[in-house]
């Protein structure tokens, strides 16, 4: 008998589809219409506030084509959840203005061509990394990029070729190339694939997120190579959609252009999902911050990040004051906001860099892609890839990749209770081996120190005048009473003459 691979479930999706009565919504009074938007905006902003369940994310697109006007993509953690959502749109006086062409329902999912220690209990086996990629699976959030691409699948069963009288390790083989495609898409493409086995027509529902829509023509095509495609891919109808705000409802329903400039300059800060664990713009963190917290930095500190276990904005703004009164910077300069992915891990640095380059040529074709690099720790064996981009969501999506290179151990900001990450040191060449010798004295108090765990000093395999330093602590006051110390200032005042340049502001996404 030919072994089904196990799964794990997450997320329910609802794709809610919706046509409107264009001639019912000329004749209609004035008063009418504006009622319907009314309603259908605080409608849109509730659902993607999530207030109408304890986790999730909404989002609303308009769609193109005679297929339907606009979808609202609903992720709950139950199937009631998605149920009530689609309920709650029925109660406002828009719906009585569109008709529900079709829908889709679908629940996120991982499967045993994964990995084999999640299904066997073993998660401690599992490099963090991974574990992070798996819970974006199980419960994703919608990113702000811009368009969006629906489709139904299935695995064909005929005659011929038939995915499920496969074994399991072919099926695996399969998938993993399949996978090897996607990943060229790194960085430009986040995806989320949901079972519907049992549920709707076809197996699985994909939804394509992406800033160029070119994008999405081409990872589809591209994979529609692939084995696992061209042999056993069936697929149904495809929608495509432009994503805009529900303060945009009457816009939209006027037929100007949407989402408006207003939105355009909001969606590279605002989030719009809400759940257990946070959301989209942090992990599990808040917006800027993640599990590891916030990175701050200018020419004054050094370029230091600051986190700690789901720190807000209130706790970076404290951090922020503490260094101030020290007369050590760290504001967020203008323009430098940048968001950076670190994970370390326990592979070779050359075979790491040759996997780095692969993905890294990927990266380019994406515009908020800053940098991607791997760093080697001055004096251990550990190598860090370092990934930063314009948004939070790209280096996000970065790190889903960048977690299956080889040896990945954890991810920045997971360590310990506080992270101090100082980033962008570029140190003047003739001044390299002095900048080594002082972080070797300063990393000699570093030792005595109570409540500091462990400090790195990384280099780039391609840049030697390229570094950053990453620090644990304890906690927050622990590290703060370092930045009180003289000996903390003296090192500031002396790394204003042998750096190149200032260091930039970095957020740990």
């Amino acid at each position: 008998m030919v072994e089904a691979p196990q799964t794990d479930e997450g997320w329910f999706a609802l794709h809610d589809f919706r046509t409107v009565d264009w001639d019912a919504w000329r004749d209609a009074p004035e008063h009418e219409r504006r009622r319907a938007i009314e309603e259908g905006v605080a409608y849109l902003d509730a659902h993607e506030a999530v207030e109408d369940a304890e986790a999730g994310a909404s989002a609303v697109f308009s769609v193109l084509g005679h297929k339907a006007d606009f979808v609202v993509v609903h992720f709950r953690p139950t199937l009631d959840d998605v149920s009530r959502a689609e309920r709650q749109f029925e109660q406002t006086a828009l719906a009585a203005f569109t008709e529900q062409p079709t829908s889709y329902v679908s629940v996120t999912e991982v499967s045993g061509y994964v990995s084999d220690d999640y299904f066997e209990g073993n998660e401690e086996d599992i490099d963090t990394g991974l574990l992070r990629y798996i819970e974006g699976k199980l419960k994703p959030d919608i990113p702000e990029d811009t368009y969006m691409s629906f489709y139904p699948m299935s695995k064909r069963r005929g005659e011929e070729h038939n995915w499920y009288d496969l074994s399991f390790d072919e099926r695996r083989d399969l998938m993993s190339t399949h996978g090897d495609t996607g990943r060229q898409y790194a960085g430009k493409i986040k995806q989320v694939i949901a079972s519907s086995v049992g549920f709707d027509d076809y197996e699985w529902g994909v939804t394509l997120f992406g800033d160029d829509p070119t994008d999405i023509k081409d990872i589809v095509y591209e994979m529609r190579f692939d084995e696992v495609s061209s042999k056993y891919g069936e697929f149904g109808q495809f929608y495509v959609g432009r994503r805009f705000p529900p303060s945009d409802l009457g816009a939209f329903l006027a037929g100007d252009g949407v989402p408006t400039s207003e939105f355009e300059d909001e969606s590279h800060h605002g989030a719009h999902a809400h759940g257990e664990g946070g959301h989209h713009h942090g992990g599990d963190g808040h917006h800027h911050g993640g599990e590891g917290g916030q990175h701050h930095g200018d020419g004054d500190d050094g370029g230091h990040h600051h986190g700690d276990d789901g720190g807000d904005e209130s706790a970076d703004e404290d951090i922020r004051g503490q260094l101030e009164d020290l007369n050590i910077y760290a504001g967020k300069p203008h323009g430098e906001d940048v968001y950076a992915t670190v994970l370390y891990s326990e592979a070779d640095a050359d075979e790491l860099f040759d996997e780095v380059e692969g993905l890294r040529g990927n990266f380019d074709h994406y515009p908020t892609h800053v940098k991607t690099a791997v760093y080697e720790a001055n004096e251990r064996g550990r190598v860090a890839v370092v990934s930063i981009w314009e948004t939070a969501s790209a280096a996000e999506t970065a790190a889903g990749f960048l977690s299956e290179l080889p040896g990945i151990v954890e991810r920045a900001g997971e360590e310990s209770g506080f992270g101090t990450m100082g980033m962008f040191y570029t140190v003047k060449s003739e001044h390299r081996g002095d900048f080594v010798e002082k972080f070797g004295t300063v990393g000699g108090l570093l030792e005595e120190m109570d409540g500091h765990f462990d400090t790195d000093l990384m280099v780039n395999v391609e840049d030697e005048d390229d570094m950053f330093i990453a620090s644990q602590w304890r906690s927050q006051d622990d590290a703060m009473e370092f930045f009180r110390s003289d000996a903390f200032r003296d090192t500031v005042q002396w790394g204003r003459d042998v750096l190149a340049d200032r260091p930039r502001h970095v957020f740990l996404a």
